[in-house]
């Protein structure tokens, strides 16, 4: 009985303890970008040229967007170009997001969204 209550009274400090979550002006935005990025990866990655398999890749880790855009790259799938402003218009978003900069979010999105549409 008194570590049921005990774990009760502890799950309910944890749970009134924490601090609220902060989103910003954009962050669905982001979000959704991040998917549209990532169907364009997986687009150029399924329609693309194909190269050795790698010592990385067989490390047992998952690979992530930015080791598939390289990969897509050096395939000759996307441009160094695009991969580049891309990253650093994602990076520069979620920096105005944080900041509260809706137009400096929207802005670079919006560059981002101009790369995906080609």
């Amino acid at each position: 009985m008194i570590v049921r209550v005990a774990t009760a009274a502890a799950g309910m400090a944890l749970i009134f303890s924490a601090a609220p979550v902060h989103a910003g002006p954009c962050t669905e935005r982001i979000y959704q970008t991040d998917l549209d990025v990532a169907k364009l990866l997986h687009s150029a990655a399924s329609q693309g040229g194909t190269a050795p398999q790698s010592a990385f890749a067989t490390m047992h880790r998952q690979p992530t967007p930015g080791s598939i855009a390289t990969a897509e790259q050096q395939v000759g799938d996307l441009s160094g170009e695009e991969v580049q402003a891309i990253t650093e218009d994602m990076d520069e978003a979620r920096h105005a997001d944080g900041a509260d900069d809706r137009d400096g979010c929207e802005k670079a999105l919006s560059d981002v969204d101009r790369i995906l549409k080609r």
